[in-house]
């Protein structure tokens, strides 16, 4: 956790309560959509590990995960704009139902480019669960199928998501002020 004087720099957008009502709400309905059908969730590391778990608990239907790793913020707070592929998913998607579990989506350059490869893999369905949309920053059409909220352009941190690899254990969604970043 932070040092109380970090913390009381940020400002709380969602709380553990709030997230945890949406991602059920989610979970549900991707049960709805993929009832008697089984899915295969791939999380975007390292951001969606703590969203994809919450996730996969609260579906109804048989689930089985595996991860994938992009990035192009290092740790920056804005993206390169360059996507670069670190670790590969271990699981065929040809014939599946795939749903790829991102923690924010920013930009769209990362879905997009995961969207490209993973179709090119012939799964039988391909969707996009989202925690966070900040749709005022998207540069590639991109548009996911399950959506947390939907956010203003700040940065935020916590639920997985970090700032230099900080920040990932807080509990909440807090907006990280400039002066820490």
């Amino acid at each position: 956790m932070p040092t109380p004087a970090v913390a009381s720099q940020l400002k709380v957008l969602f709380t553990r309560e709030q997230i945890a009502n949406r991602v059920t709400a989610m979970a549900d309905e991707i049960s709805r959509d993929f009832a008697g059908e089984s899915i295969l969730f791939v999380g975007v590391l390292k951001g969606a590990s703590i969203f994809l778990g919450d996730l996969a608990r609260q579906v109804s239907v048989d689930a089985t995960f595996d991860f994938i790793s992009v990035a192009s913020y290092g740790n920056r707070t804005s993206s390169s704009g360059e996507v670069r592929m670190n670790k590969d998913v271990d699981s065929s998607l040809a014939g599946r139902n795939v749903i790829i579990v991102e923690d924010i989506l920013d930009t769209g350059l990362t879905m997009g480019f995961l969207r490209k490869l993973f179709l090119a893999h012939s799964p039988r369905v391909l969707k996009i669960a989202a925690l966070l949309d900040k749709a005022c920053r998207r540069i590639e059409p991109v548009k996911a199928d399950y959506v947390g909220f939907v956010i203003p352009d700040e940065f935020v941190v916590g639920y997985g998501m970090d700032y230099g690899e900080r920040y990932r254990n807080l509990p909440d969604i807090c907006v990280l002020p400039p002066e820490l970043q």
